[in-house]
């Protein structure tokens, strides 16, 4: 996507979101626009979604707002920030946290806690999804590679060049503990360098130096063959644990600091703080995670492993079961991250992980609901939902990503879960009874990363059949009710009949025209070039991006007005040949002697009226005066059957004009000027 066509996506979101004027706040996260607004009644969700590269608006409670762009965000974000007129607006007024918290205040209810408690492990692990999805490709190429016994990538004697790739993804998950630590200080409003530098205390060479330290005491158990350490430091023990991959420790470490933090910015006047919070809160923290909150986190984490571990190794069908059915509503509300942190400390505690084999079947369902959809948007010819689904299944399928799925199409449609959960279930299955799937790298269940998982085949039948089983169902079912399915083919054929219209004259052909004998009678008299286009309606005139139908608000079908009209009485806005007189009466196609082409749509979305209320007065082919009656239309049946009745006029070969230049708004009468023309 050039910057060019980033920047042209960037201008119509915010204009369809009420434009910069309407934008508190602006963030972002792996794969959607967070809007804070001032009043999101006024969104246009359906231009919104219209925006080339959008992937799906999701409208949340309050003013918030949400724009599912996918892989692309973080180009979209960064163009919407520097256009001109966002200068100040959105940008150093709230934070991410703020508006969040903003947002809690309104929403959360008698479990505000819990909310809290989740929201937090989430944007502590959010902003490291870029450098995981990085690291977990990273570990997929090794995998094939030592598949296809290039190296091997478990020797102690590898090549320092193959020891330097295991540094490139090693780092992610070493310092992840101090990543974590970072977005979790952030999120409490603390100086997220703070939080990162009490974490890299306890895993500097000089701490892990402790071992063989005088006084430090190591003990093996010959059973589990791992060793424990306890140091003498300040004349008390204190147990010595490796913390690299770690992410409950921090998370349970700025949970305390926030606290003392807050305290001690209290205390000290505001002059001095920069000196004494941080070393004070240094001086207290690190101590107090060595000591007690360290070792706790490891046993915390543990425990939880174990117990999951005792599950998967008694009852391992409930669990390959559980797993993938558990996922789909713990995504969309952004609470698997717990889950996602047990992956973490199973890879550090065990040398393998047994979720994500099982988590893959739910990935691979998605994906093939999504899939599913796709296939249908060919079938059916809807533009729109195939790049939707397009772009949401390349996600998935090469990312790992869920989210443009869901938030572009799942969530949208409430006939997609049943069917995909079955996805989940078979594939789950598939694990349980073939004896599970394990891991020993962190990886986003993708294509790309299927070799990390053992073993493979188990892995890649489970993934295979939730994926087609729940394309599958989708595409024999639909993933729309049979209203839904009807509404939008309706919408299409609307769209198809406009088009059909602007290129109706296309059938005259140059070598015809130049033919045309000017003086003979089926030519006739010479007449006046066309300069006006009269209102074909008595009413307001409305600009065409306000008329409500999104194809001619584009302009797509030339340029012209929308008139909301007054009566029922439809005539020909120029005089000329009727090439096209829709059945259905609602679109009419004039074109005059100097090959002035215009269109004359009665009301949005009419065509699903089927002509009821819509009574004709001329054919296909008539010749007509300005001021000919076309048809007469009954606006309250067109009301009544949720129709607007905006009549919408515009010249179909603006672009080949010198100039077409619509009226300012206003009251007309039928035969009033509304747009001049310039050839």
């Amino acid at each position: 996507m050039t910057s060019a066509t980033t920047r042209d996506q960037a201008e119509a979101i915010i204009e369809a979101v009420g434009g910069p004027s309407n934008v508190v706040s602006l963030t972002h996260c792996a794969t959607r626009l967070r809007f804070e607004l001032h009043d999101a009644s006024v969104v246009d969700t359906g231009a919104v979604e219209q925006v080339p590269g959008v992937l799906g608006a999701v409208p949340q409670s309050g003013d918030r707002f949400q724009v599912v762009v996918g892989g692309a965000v973080q180009s979209v974000y960064t163009q919407i920030t520097h256009l001109p007129s966002m200068a100040g607006v959105g940008t150093g007024q709230r934070s991410d946290a703020d508006v969040k918290a903003a947002a809690r205040s309104r929403a959360r209810g008698k479990v505000a806690w819990l909310d809290s408690v989740f929201e937090y492990l989430s944007d502590s692990f959010r902003p490291l999804l870029g450098v995981l999805l990085g690291a977990s490709l990273i570990i997929a190429t090794a995998a094939v590679l030592d598949a296809l016994g290039v190296v091997d990538f478990r020797a102690d004697d590898k090549p320092a060049t193959w020891v330097f790739v295991d540094a490139m993804w090693r780092a992610v998950f070493y310092f992840l503990p101090i990543m974590v630590a970072y977005n979790a200080a952030k999120k409490l409003q603390v100086d997220p360098w703070l939080g990162a530098t009490v974490m890299a205390a306890v895993m500097t060479p000089d701490f892990l130096s402790l071992t063989s330290a005088a006084g430090t005491v190591c003990t093996t158990n010959d059973t589990l063959g791992t060793t424990a350490c306890v140091a003498d430091v300040f004349g008390l023990p204190m147990q010595l644990n490796e913390y690299g991959g770690q992410v409950f420790v921090p998370l349970i470490m700025v949970a305390v600091l926030a606290p003392v933090y807050r305290a001690l910015k209290r205390i000290f006047p505001e002059n001095v703080q920069m000196v004494f919070v941080p070393a004070l809160s240094m001086v207290v923290m690190i101590p107090v995670t060595a000591f007690l909150l360290g070792p706790l986190g490891i046993w915390l984490g543990s425990g939880l492993g174990d117990g999951l571990a005792w599950l998967n190794g008694n009852a391992p069908i409930v669990f390959a079961i559980v797993i993938p059915l558990l996922y789909p509503f713990l995504v969309p509300l952004g609470l698997h991250w717990p889950l996602n942190a047990l992956m973490l400390v199973n890879l550090n505690t065990l040398g393998y992980d047994f979720i994500q084999g099982p988590m893959g079947a739910w990935n691979f369902a998605c994906f093939g609901a999504t899939a599913g959809v796709l296939v249908l948007s060919i079938r059916d010819r809807d533009s729109q939902m195939r790049q939707t689904a397009t772009g949401a299944l390349a996600a998935g399928l090469l990312g790992g990503i869920s989210e443009p799925s869901l938030y572009g199409i799942h969530l949208r449609f409430k006939r997609i879960y049943p069917r995909m959960l079955v996805g989940c279930l078979v594939g789950g299955l598939i694990t349980g009874f073939m004896g599970g799937v394990d891991t020993n790298a962190f990886a986003f269940t993708s294509l790309l990363t299927i070799p990390v998982f053992d073993p493979m085949p188990v892995y890649v039948i489970s993934i295979a059949a939730a994926f087609a089983v729940s394309m599958l169902l989708v595409i024999v079912s639909d993933y729309r009710t049979p209203e839904q399915r009807a509404e939008a083919l309706a919408a299409r054929a609307q769209v198809e009949a406009d088009l059909a219209l602007a290129g109706a004259d296309r059938s005259v052909t140059v070598a015809e025209a130049d033919s045309a004998d000017p003086t003979s009678s089926s030519a006739g008299t010479a007449s006046a070039p066309t300069t006006v286009v009269a209102a074909p309606v008595s009413g307001e005139v409305v600009p065409l991006a306000e008329s409500g139908d999104p194809v001619f608000s584009s302009l797509a079908l030339g340029d012209g007005v929308g008139i909301v009209p007054s009566s029922g009485e439809v005539v020909a806005p120029v005089a000329g040949e009727l090439l096209t007189v829709a059945d259905t009466g609602h679109a009419f196609g004039v074109r005059t002697d100097d090959g002035i082409e215009v269109l004359v749509h009665v009301g949005i979305d009419t065509v699903q009226m089927a002509g009821t209320g819509f009574t004709v007065a001329v054919t296909t082919g008539q010749r007509v005066a300005a001021g000919d009656l076309l048809a007469t239309v009954d606006l309250s049946a067109v009301t009544a059957a949720g129709f607007a009745t905006t009549t919408l006029v515009t010249v179909l070969n603006s672009a080949s004009l010198t100039a077409v230049t619509p009226h300012a708004p206003g009251v007309v009468a039928r035969g009033d000027a509304v747009i001049d023309i310039e050839a």
